[in-house]
């Protein structure tokens, strides 16, 4: 398997961040979602019903696809011989970050059926500033992975 990841190694990293921009877009597009939601729509309106079509559609037609696909050719690149280096503290703090930021993502979910259920009880405040947990993860994603400083 190993001599398989090897020579795909070019094309898993390619799908890989394929991946990671598609879920990018709808991890920073789904809480300004919220904030307009939480902010411009009263509930139980048709405007209500058509924001939460838009949010499911979005987390359920793109999200969670390309989450799915950034684990797997993720995990692909992992096992692939020589590209990562679990001694370095750079693996892990990406690592760490991966995972932050699915769990952003399953966060993002239970928001959403907050709307469905009409329970929502935060403001378009707490999502704005939500919203800047995935950037700064990003960048330290980023940095781990091109600069590794350590």
């Amino acid at each position: 398997m190993g001599n398989f990841l090897a020579d795909a190694y070019l094309w898993t990293k390619s799908f890989h961040v394929i991946s990671i921009v598609a879920w990018m877009a709808g991890i920073f597009y789904l809480p300004r979602l919220f904030v307009r939601h939480t902010e411009s729509v009263e509930k139980g309106s048709e405007t209500d019903l058509l924001f939460q079509d838009m949010e499911r559609k979005l987390l359920k037609l793109i999200m969670n696809p390309a989450l799915i696909s950034t684990w797997i050719f993720g995990l692909c690149l992992v096992f692939t011989p020589g590209v990562v280096d679990w001694s370095a503290g750079w693996s892990w703090i990406k690592a760490a970050s991966v995972i932050a930021m699915t769990w952003f993502h399953m966060w993002l979910a239970l928001r959403r059926k907050d709307f469905v259920e009409g329970k929502n009880t935060r403001t378009g405040r707490q999502y704005r500033m939500m919203n800047e947990f995935p950037t700064l993860l990003l960048i330290v994603i980023v940095i781990m992975i091109i600069a590794k400083p350590f």
